[in-house]
């Protein structure tokens, strides 16, 4: 993009926001709204929580953005679960959807039938903190997914009932017994268990930030080495690799061996367990209707999610103890950590498709971090 157009482009986003802006504290007539142009969103960073004021106090997931970014202007969202941000330099929109697929999947519904906001281009990432399975990364690395998994559609048999023979109580919609076979359709009139994300969009994030420097420390490191497992003892590094998304916040050996084996039950065997976090599925399904009504375009969605936690607990240590441990002021083992890495990881691909839209606008990326190949083309808007 020249020079001329950025700059163009930077004041034409900068008096609509004003005017969206002014809107919250100025009369405006309803013929006045229907007239107004939607504000063309490029990119909309999704995060789920933030524990006080947008900048300079302790952090959740927004604040690294909205300093960072940054993200200086406050737009007014009473639908939502809190205020939005926005950048009308780079048209960046940001939003705390609140935690849980409930608020996440209202507050998404809310935004993209928010009539001030054209997003049928617009890219989502949705980057948050998660639990990480040892078998696959360690505490502090941060992952992209090419699925969202629903942990909470299904039976469940009290754990005290189980039957000697079953490995867990959890039993899908439609069988009689757990990973029973075939898997029923993923999505049914009990909801959508499985969302395949875009994978030549995955991989080119991938390739962008794969070798991208993630925050370690000694903390992390005494950490990592009470697991036996290789991966669980490496330094902090970006993969490849699924969310399982549900409400319950679980840790334990046995959650763990259910965890690994639901994902790929639901996804044909192409899914593999790595994170664990509770809004996703509920912000997929949000998007998925929004693109139903042509409002937002789901090839566009990355999800990444940086591991804040362990979901099992170390040799010698119990699911039990691990819980009462997170429950503290520092809150979970790799907590500031696993921000930073969300953050880190994130935000160069919000800066790569907000900086270059000449090249993004039209043609979704795919493969490499600078490769067209492969890459689709949304209908014409």
């Amino acid at each position: 993009m020249s020079n001329a157009a950025a700059i163009l482009r930077s004041i034409h986003f900068a008096g609509v926001a004003a005017c969206l802006a002014i809107s919250s504290i100025a009369p405006v007539t309803a013929a006045a709204r229907a007239q107004a142009k939607p504000l063309p969103i490029l990119v909309v960073v999704v995060t789920t929580f933030e524990l006080g004021a947008d900048s300079g106090d302790r952090p959740g997931e927004f604040q690294k953005w909205v300093e960072g970014l940054p993200l200086p202007q406050t737009l007014p969202f009473p639908q939502g679960y809190r205020h939005l941000r926005y950048d009308p330099a780079s048209g960046v929109l940001g939003i705390v959807t609140g935690e849980g697929a409930e608020r996440g999947a209202a507050s998404i519904m809310a935004l993209g039938m928010d009539g001030r906001f054209d997003m049928r281009r617009a890219y989502w990432v949705i980057a948050g903190i998660a639990g990480v399975d040892p078998a696959q990364a360690s505490v502090g690395s941060a992952a992209w997914a090419s699925w969202v998994v629903n942990a909470d559609l299904g039976y469940e048999v009290d754990a005290r009932e189980i039957p000697p023979a079953w490995e867990t109580g959890i039993v899908p919609f439609g069988r009689k017994a757990p990973f029973q076979a075939p898997a029923p359709a993923a999505d049914s009139m009990q909801g959508e268990v499985a969302y395949p994300l875009n994978a030549a969009l995955v991989d080119w994030a991938y390739g962008l930030t794969e070798r991208e420097p993630l925050p370690d420390d000694p903390q992390l490191r005494a950490l990592r080495e009470r697991y036996p497992e290789a991966n669980a003892r490496k330094p902090p590094f970006v993969l490849k690799g699924d969310t399982l998304s549900g409400d319950r916040y679980w840790i334990g050996e046995d959650m763990r061996a259910w965890a690994e084996r639901w994902v790929p039950y639901w996804t044909g065997g192409r899914g593999t367990f790595v994170t664990t976090a509770e809004e996703d599925a509920g912000i997929m399904q949000s998007l998925t209707f929004l693109a139903q009504a042509g409002r937002v375009d789901t090839r566009r969605v990355l999800v990444l999610r940086a591991a804040s936690d362990y979901c099992a607990p170390p040799p010698g240590d119990s699911a039990a103890a691990v819980v009462a441990g997170e429950i503290k002021p520092a809150g979970y083992s790799a907590y500031l950590e696993s921000l930073e890495a969300a953050y880190r990881v994130g935000s160069r691909v919000v800066r790569e498709l907000a900086s270059h839209w000449d090249r993004y606008a039209d043609r979704i990326p795919a493969g490499g971090p600078m490769s067209m190949r492969g890459g689709t083309r949304p209908p014409s808007v």
